[in-house]
């Protein structure tokens, strides 16, 4: 039999509701339940609790309850804080050494420029923070809530296909396996979040990820931050590299390699020849010692990073979300941030007031569809955002470049222009106009930097390039913003 997690008894010991002990034992035995969730990281738990709370009766289905050892998800946004506020689970950010953010220090060819969260973005006029920590810690913690929930069942099992009606497609739950025995677990919905890696996507939607580099991880001891509490990221001639603290002594290295980079090529030492030689001296340097530390002792790690544009749900009796339906790169820090708030949706959407009965399947089509399009002013920004920063922090050509100059140029103006962009990297602006506002405002102050430091015999020369920046803007973030316009 599968491992199966019930509540413990609450304390001082009472007797339970009559519909509780009906519906406990309904899961426990019959394997069935009004839901049935399939991943239990960040969305797979935060959306079983959020239900659960809700009076509906779930089944938590998940691989390996041990604590997971990631080298992403381990930096909330404030807008992710937020949510995790209104869905009642910000004790899952205390007891594991979670480090307050404040912003980010962008280091630009040894240039510094603080980027700050903006001022009187919550109600009491402070300014809002962030937070990082080890991702599997806060998974623990979720899971923890999880666990004690009375409505919730968490099972270890890896769940291997769907189970479907033959005469209407619609899908009535799961088929297992526990320690090589064979098991069903049956739901009016059936809820898909196993993550970047899915099992499901392919059968179930007709995008699917689109991977053009790798973060390799470190982990650095006692490293000496530029600015503490603050996301550092490092541009030079190489792609992005990312440094902020995810325990007090603990800081996270994340180094993008794109494919094919030749300076990783196994002639030339292969990835630890490029952290070593390419790398480690554009790196500040207060946090080389520690760096060097971290890559003697060759603890490297790996993670690819996918883009997924977001799909409508419409299959009958299942949903598809998290990172399996959509995903952007991890960069700016806003997969958590994007699932959170996904939740906080979903449980006005699917609440017992609007879809008392989760197996009228074409309410809850309609209700996804809904939650397809309303989720945009906040997804679509963290989504365009992401690539579009991405494609510039990793310039390869002149004109990303000088798009690159230009941002670093336009966050030294400090003002509105830090405020903005930080406000929708925090998920804390959620207007994709203001997005286009800013991104358009770099690509125009790249072409003023471009003349006003070309002499004037080149003005010809200048013109040509101005023309080619702006359509080099245009093809990096026009792509981005129609994959959101998508149904």
């Amino acid at each position: 039999m599968p491992l199966i997690l019930d509540s413990p008894p609450p304390s001082p010991p009472r007797s339970l509701p009559e519909s509780f002990s009906e519906e406990a034992l309904r899961r426990k035995e019959l394997h069935a339940a009004d839901v049935v969730v399939v991943g239990a990281g960040i969305f797979g738990t935060a959306i079983a609790i959020t239900l659960a709370r809700q009076s509906r009766s779930v089944i938590l289905l998940e691989k390996s309850l041990k604590e997971p050892d990631r080298i992403v998800g381990e930096l909330l946004q404030p807008g992710g804080v937020e949510a995790l506020e209104k869905l009642g689970l910000r004790e899952c950010l205390e007891e594991i050494d979670a480090i307050v953010v404040k912003g980010y220090d962008v280091i630009y060819y040894g240039q510094e420029v603080e980027i700050p969260y903006p001022k009187n973005a919550v109600e009491d006029g402070r300014r809002p923070e962030g937070r990082s920590f080890h991702h599997g810690r806060f998974i623990r913690r979720l899971r923890e809530v999880a666990i004690k929930e009375p409505n919730i069942t968490v099972v270890e099992t890896t769940v291997t296909t769907t189970v479907a009606s033959s005469w209407t497609g619609q899908v009535l739950g799961v088929e297992s396996l526990t320690h090589g025995d064979k098991d069903f677990y049956f739901g009016t919905l059936t809820i898909i979040a196993d993550g970047y890696a899915s099992k499901f996507r392919k059968e179930y939607i007709s995008q699917q990820p689109v991977s053009k580099s790798k973060f390799w991880g470190l982990e650095l001891i006692d490293a000496d931050l530029p600015k503490p509490g603050h996301g550092h990221v490092v541009l030079g001639d190489g792609a992005p590299v990312l440094l902020y603290q995810i325990g007090t002594r603990e800081t996270r290295a994340l180094i993008d390699v794109p494919e094919g980079l030749p300076s990783a090529s196994t002639a030339n030492g292969g990835i630890k020849g490029h952290l070593r030689n390419t790398v480690l001296p554009s790196l500040p340097k207060s946090v080389q010692s520690s760096f060097k530390i971290a890559l003697d002792e060759g603890k490297l790690r790996s993670m690819p990073n996918s883009f997924l544009p977001p799909s409508r749900n419409r299959v009958p009796g299942m949903v598809l979300l998290g990172d399996a339906m959509n995903m952007r790169h991890p960069l700016t820090g806003g997969g958590m941030t994007v699932a959170l708030n996904d939740v906080v949706l979903l449980r006005e959407l699917l609440s017992l007031e609007i879809v008392p009965d989760l197996g009228n399947t074409k309410l809850v089509i309609k209700q996804m569809k809904t939650f397809h399009w309303r989720r945009k002013n906040l997804t679509s920004v963290i989504n365009v955002l992401a690539q579009a920063l991405y494609s510039l922090f990793a310039a390869n050509d002149p004109q990303l470049r000088a798009l690159q100059l230009g941002c670093f140029r336009y966050f030294q103006l400090g003002g509105s222009c830090v405020d903005g962009p930080v406000g929708l990297l925090a998920g804390i602006i959620r207007r994709p106009i203001v997005l286009f506002y800013h991104f358009f405002s770099v690509a125009l102050l790249s072409i003023w930097l471009t003349f006003s430091e070309a002499p004037l015999w080149k003005l010809p020369m200048t013109l040509l390039e101005s023309i080619l920046i702006f359509y080099k803007a245009c093809v990096v973030i026009f792509p981005f913003i129609g994959s959101e316009l998508r149904s």
